[in-house]
């Protein structure tokens, strides 16, 4: 089981409360929280909602529906419009199969008028009619309004019907399209708004909000939750908006006919609300089951193949196949009933819908027969039932579309809701040209109310001077640095700029005047020259070639393809580690700042490529105040000034001959480094003595002689 597996199985282990959104009031067992988790992260991993909607429903989905309502205010007018041209297009096409009708009528009056002799009246028709015994006959003539004998079929009347219907269907298609039409304009200039609003959001979260909210997530709420609210808007309210107003047309249509008939349709509602009760929450709940399945099977998917290398190594392939084969299994079953569930609710509609057909024919046919209806009537009648169980299908099965667009909504708007970090002053002064002296005057802070970091600290750096950092994990080296960038705000205290406290000064001046180098290089994917061009978008040629000259990146460009045009790729994989930190130093060196921050910049490379790297940012840092943190503690033996921090408080400070003289917190920091190399050469001295018959070598607590005698063993 991999790490990520054992804590997330502790985590669902200790959120007992946290219940799975499509099991209703049934509470979920730790395994089943766990799929769940695993199928949302496999989701956010694919980029993908796993080819159909994502389980899920709104906690509160009233409201969240309201405001997601409430995005189309802006365009009130436009759907206003949009719902006039829906109810014109549904009026025609409702009008349609009445006049259809009619053209049934002309055909079968003037077929039945052909039998009848020229001359008669028809009155007279149908008491011979029911003179001789054919009483359904003689109701059936009774009933016809344009009946003469002899007449035969109207086709003057009959095309002018068929060109009405035609005009009919014509014209409402056109408004339906331009109903279409006009509500994706409106969509997409409603979503468009909303990616704006979360993209003005994200910048103006505070970076604590980063801390604690995974980047996939935030990814997933930018792209998959607004694509899916955009689907739900995009296919649901249009075709809800058309649904409805089907339904109350044809509604009036039918009982405009028959309201006898119009019961007979109404009959079959009872049964498909069975149906939907029966089917509907066992289907939801199989695909909440098949989701959770396929979580399962891609986290150990992904975990087999991330640890491809030691499946191998320790022999394991035939367990990981024959787990992979369990939870395929799992799945299939999952699958199988989620379907099987899915797929029967058609034929099971199409039954319902059947029976109703057979009784309209039935109960139709008696009442043309009885004389109460003609037989176009029936015909059109029987179009308003079929024009009646679409939207109503349509209308179910929007619901778990909307279910789903309201849920992504609402992860959408706790984005919008965050908290924002606190705005820059409008009267804000402009920074003065200094030397960039920087100076911490009692400065507080902490991450959280209950456990503080930096408390009381207080210390000034001189204009030009190095400043390294150093101290164990969790001291808060980067933190102190952060401050200065003002990513965070303080508890107390202040920071002095220049002499100007940067709480009265924009984000942004601070920032400008600040160059910063992280211990993971970030390009982006373009050339090298717009990678060190992103530093200063103003930069020249010229200016980028100096500082890639000075960083020592001129050195391996030449041997590229294309030079500084060479395109990197998405994450900067056509080069080394090293020279991707050496471009990121090349950047900050475009960008003069001056302010500059260098943060275990050499961690990841090698001994040589370090090297190489310290001899780029000793170019940079000249002339500038900088702040180095680092943890190999020999790369920062020439700095102006060292502060070594324990528990968010400076214990020492001075040169390195200084601190290691004064034998506290960094002598002993500055030991243990040494201490555990030399323990690395006396172990391996140990192992390879044996072999050349000589005695172990003397083992040394640390310091030059005891790595001498480790390399003299060895060798």
């Amino acid at each position: 089981m991999s790490r990520a597996e054992r804590s997330r199985r502790a985590s669902a282990r200790r959120s007992p409360e946290s219940g799975d959104p499509m099991s209703g009031a049934d509470e979920p067992t730790a395994d089943e929280r766990l799929e769940l988790e695993m199928a949302e992260a496999a989701r956010i991993a694919a980029d993908d909602w796993t080819g159909g909607v994502a389980p899920g429903k709104a906690a509160r989905f009233g409201p969240s529906f309201r405001r997601l309502i409430g995005l189309l205010k802006p365009h009130a007018w436009a759907f206003a419009f949009v719902s006039l041209l829906g109810a014109i297009g549904v009026v025609l096409s409702v009008l349609a199969p009445r006049v259809l009708g009619d053209a049934t009528n002309i055909l079968f009056e003037g077929v039945v008028s052909q039998m009848a002799p020229a001359g008669a009246t028809q009155q007279q028709v149908v008491d011979g009619l029911v003179q001789s015994g054919q009483q359904d006959l003689a109701n059936i003539v009774a009933a016809m309004r344009d009946f003469v004998p002899g007449a035969g079929v109207d086709f003057i009347a009959l095309s002018r019907v068929l060109m009405t219907v035609l005009a009919l269907y014509l014209a409402s298609s056109v408004l339906m399209w331009l109903q279409g039409y006009v509500i994706n304009v409106i969509m997409v200039r409603t979503m468009w708004r909303l990616r704006e609003q979360v993209e003005a959001k994200i910048n103006r979260l505070p970076l604590r909000y980063f801390d604690r909210v995974q980047r996939g997530e935030v990814i997933s709420r930018v792209t998959n939750d607004i694509d899916n609210i955009t689907q739900m808007m995009q296919q649901s309210l249009s075709q809800a908006l058309t649904s409805v107003l089907t339904i109350i047309g044809v509604l009036i249509m039918m009982l405009s006919i028959s309201w006898q008939l119009t019961l007979v349709v109404l009959v079959s509602f009872p049964l498909m609300a069975v149906l939907f009760g029966v089917i509907g929450p066992r289907s939801q709940r199989a695909f909440g089951v098949q989701w959770r399945k396929v979580g399962r099977l891609n986290a150990r998917v992904e975990e087999s193949f991330s640890g491809h290398a030691l499946v191998k190594v320790f022999g394991r392939e035939q367990s990981s196949r024959e787990a992979f084969r369990a939870e395929n299994e799992e799945l299939y079953r999952a699958s199988f009933k989620a379907q099987f569930l899915s797929n029967i609710m058609m034929p099971a509609m199409m039954f319902i819908g059947n029976l109703t057909y057979v009784g309209l024919a039935v109960f139709g046919a008696l009442m043309v027969a009885g004389g109460q209806l003609r037989l176009g009537d029936v015909q059109a009648f029987i179009q308003y039932s079929q024009q009646f169980t679409q939207p109503l299908s349509e209308l179910g099965g929007m619901a778990a579309v909307v279910q789903s667009g309201t849920a992504s909504a609402e992860r959408v708007f706790e984005l919008l809701d965050e908290e924002e970090q606190e705005p820059d002053a409008a009267d804000a002064p402009a920074p003065v040209e200094g030397d960039g002296t920087i100076e911490f005057d009692h400065v507080s802070f902490s991450y959280t109310p209950e456990r503080p970091l930096i408390q009381d600290l207080s210390f000034t750096v001189a204009p030009g001077q190095t400043v390294a950092i150093v101290g164990p994990t969790g001291a808060g080296k980067t933190t102190l640095v952060n401050l200065i960038m003002r990513f965070y705000e303080l508890n107390g205290g202040r920071i002095l700029l220049n002499g100007q406290d940067i709480a009265d000064l924009t984000r942004h001046d601070i920032r400008a005047k600040t160059g910063m180098v992280l211990q993971d290089p970030w390009l982006f994917a373009g050339s090298i020259r717009e990678n060190i061009r992103y530093g200063r978008a103003d930069a020249t040629d010229e200016e980028i070639l100096e500082a890639a000259r000075a960083t020592y990146v001129d050195r391996f460009v030449h041997s590229l393809p294309d030079g500084y045009d060479t395109e990197l790729d998405e994450d900067a994989s056509n080069l080394s580690a090293g020279e991707r930190q050496l471009v990121t130093i090349a950047r900050a060196f475009v960008s003069r700042p001056s302010v500059l921050i260098l943060d275990e910049a050499t961690s990841s490379v090698d001994t040589r490529t370090e090297l190489l790297l310290q001899h780029a940012m000793a170019a940079l840092r000249e002339g500038r105040t900088s702040f180095v943190i680092a943890h190999r503690l020999s790369t920062i033996r020439d700095a102006d000034l060292i502060l070594v921090m324990e528990n968010g408080a400076i214990v020492e400070q001075g040169t390195h001959d200084r601190l290691i003289a004064a034998k506290g917190a960094y002598y002993r920091l500055y030991n243990s480094q040494f201490e555990q190399a030399a323990t690395d050469l006396d172990a391996e001295a140990a192992a390879l003595s044996p072999s050349v018959g000589g005695d172990p070598a003397p083992g040394a607590a640390g310091g030059p002689a005891a790595e001498d005698d480790a390399v003299a063993a060895g060798a």
